[in-house]
């Protein structure tokens, strides 16, 4: 019997900005500013049953979505 290793490497080659956009620089493999990277598995109770969004923001769309909160954020 044979047992193989199977390696799959990602590497990322430009993040943008889902909200405006934007190409967040990079060097190399490193972004040059951070994004806020949201990945989301919705759950039974949802219509969106098991679908897992995915979705980058810079931080000034960031900024400018947590704005609109009627509760503000937590921040440490």
């Amino acid at each position: 019997m044979r047992h193989y290793k199977i390696e799959e490497i990602k590497t990322i080659r430009k993040i943008i900005c889902n909200k405006c956009g934007k190409e967040i620089p990079m060097k190399g493999e490193i972004a040059q500013e951070d994004v806020l990277d949201v990945v989301k598995r919705w759950g039974y109770f949802s219509k969106r049953d098991n679908e897992v969004h995915k979705f980058d923001l810079c931080e000034q769309c960031y900024d400018e979505l947590i704005a609109t909160f009627q509760i503000p954020i937590e921040i440490e």
